[in-house]
């Protein structure tokens, strides 16, 4: 049986038994909400921010996207202030089952809520939003047909038209053989959120190539026991693909954003104060188990802006007033 891409990506990671209904996602890969609490903490920093800008209202919202264990969500509750968190309404919302001991304040949804009013934030989510492969020959672009069982391919038809117009704005294929992953679907989800953004500010976070750097043979990547794999479309493996976060940052913005930051996770953190900087020597002598606290944080610090690692991963903030 040959399917598309997406079709495959879809069976494999969201359909009966998939892989992202059955599995723990920190088993088998490192976020950055499983490598600190510290990443807890800067986006608690990013809700203050929009809680002050919407002038503190009465239910602030904090929409965790692609929640997979709750973790993000639970870990700004944690740390969230008790006035804060007393007028806060936090959702996590993911396809697979509630998590056990996830905080009773968290409400778990497997849609979006009709209205938000503060903060949502998508964390290694479009990168799992399932998309075609399309594939450069002679005679133009070409579908990428998998066997979902062996993981081999073989060519199909062209792309819609629709998918031709993304490919010739977004990931042009000039030499045949070259291949893309046609993201008007992640344009579209990250499109949806934005609509449903009355007020404050939407994040995305993700593996990510700007249109003057797109790999010119496609980042499509299996993920198992925290290895890479080949990616075959059985429900045996995570399967992703780097997102255009510039083509969604344009989709938000028809779907209403007023402001666009497109930056890196390094930039972005380190605004919020997340630097790593080392502790002084000095306090090793007078205060050793301080310093090793503080060293211990600046090495969590310094994880998650690593510019060769997560603090290599596009961030795109879109706001409406």
């Amino acid at each position: 049986m040959w399917l598309t891409w997406r079709a495959a990506m879809r069976q494999a990671l969201y359909g009966t038994n998939g892989f992202y209904l059955r599995e723990r996602p920190s088993r088998h890969f490192r976020t950055s909400v499983s490598a600190s609490p510290v990443f807890a903490e800067a986006v608690l920093g990013e809700l203050l921010a929009v809680d002050g800008a919407l002038g503190h209202p009465c239910h602030l919202d904090l929409v965790d996207i692609g929640a997979g264990e709750g973790r993000l969500a639970a870990g700004v509750l944690a740390v969230a202030p008790p006035e804060l968190r007393a007028r806060l309404r936090v959702t996590a919302v993911d396809l697979a089952p509630r998590p056990a001991r996830l905080p009773e304040e968290i409400v778990w949804a497997e849609t979006l809520p009709e209205k938000i009013c503060g903060l949502a934030v998508a964390n290694e989510w479009l990168d799992n939003i399932p998309v075609d492969v399309a594939e450069q020959t002679p005679d133009g672009p070409r579908l990428v047909l998998v066997d979902p069982v062996t993981g081999d391919e073989r060519l199909g038809d062209r792309p819609d038209a629709a998918d031709l117009g993304w490919l010739a704005r977004w990931w042009p294929m000039r030499a045949s053989g070259e291949r893309a992953e046609i993201g008007r679907p992640r344009d579209e989800v990250w499109a949806s959120v934005i609509v449903r953004l009355a007020r404050g500010r939407a994040i995305a976070i993700d593996y990510s190539h700007p249109a003057d750097g797109r790999p010119p043979y496609g980042t499509l990547t299996g993920y198992r026991d925290g290895a890479i794999v080949t990616p075959v479309p059985d429900g045996s493996c995570d399967i992703t693909a780097h997102v255009a976060l510039d083509a969604c940052a344009v989709a938000g913005e028809r779907a209403g954003a007023a402001e666009t930051l497109l930056t890196t996770q390094r930039e972005a953190l380190r605004s919020l104060g997340i630097t790593g900087t080392r502790p002084p020597a000095d306090l090793a002598r007078t205060d050793p188990r301080g310093y090793l606290q503080v060293l211990a944080r600046a090495s969590e610090e310094g994880e998650l802006i690593a510019a060769e690692g997560l603090g290599g991963f596009g961030w795109l903030a879109q706001s409406r007033p």
